[in-house]
């Protein structure tokens, strides 16, 4: 299972109106996917990507000679996606429907895996099994706990053997694959 629970579409509605909240009280969202590396011509992986809110980010950053793929295991997301995506002309993203931790993206396919507040939902090792999986061998890792401590997301990387840290700040940890 992608999540540890998976949540119901009344529950996604309801972190979803919260996310619209903190975007018009905060907008981080923008600033935030800019300072993660991604550069025109990748190939980005959202991973529980939720209503979109990095997708269209990403996209924009990509351009069109890259690609994103926006993941999710909810149906409902994905179709919240979909209106933020086609709200904003966004054409180079490919919604995802995740099986358990299978996203069905080809092996080595992203230079990018962005895990942005939500690695709190999922079992570590599977996840980052299939993170490592699509990741291109020069392939990285973004990860942003959410509601764990900085401290235990390193430690539920590290105990998997399949990323080292690259790069730390105060957003996020940059993972690269253990094997390079």
């Amino acid at each position: 299972m992608f999540m540890k629970k998976k949540i119901s579409n009344p529950e996604f509605k309801v972190m979803q109106g919260l996310m619209k909240l903190v975007d018009v009280a905060h907008p981080y969202v923008p600033e935030r996917a800019k300072i993660f590396g991604i550069r025109p011509g990748m190939t980005v992986v959202g991973y529980g990507c939720g209503p979109g809110r990095y997708a269209v980010e990403f996209a924009c950053l990509v351009g069109e000679g890259g690609k994103v793929y926006a993941v999710d295991l909810i149906e409902i997301a994905l179709r919240e996606a979909e209106k933020r995506l086609k709200k904003n002309n966004t054409a180079n993203v490919e919604l995802v429907l995740a099986e358990g931790y299978a996203s069905g993206i080809p092996a080595g396919a992203a230079d990018m895996v962005c895990a942005i507040d939500m690695f709190h939902h999922v079992d570590a090792v599977p996840f980052l099994q299939e993170t490592e999986r699509i990741a291109k061998p020069d392939g990285v890792l973004i990860l942003s706990g959410g509601h764990m401590t900085r401290s235990r997301v390193k430690k539920e990387v590290a105990a998997s053997g399949l990323w080292l840290i690259a790069e730390e700040s105060h957003h996020f940890i940059k993972y690269k694959k253990g094997n390079t």
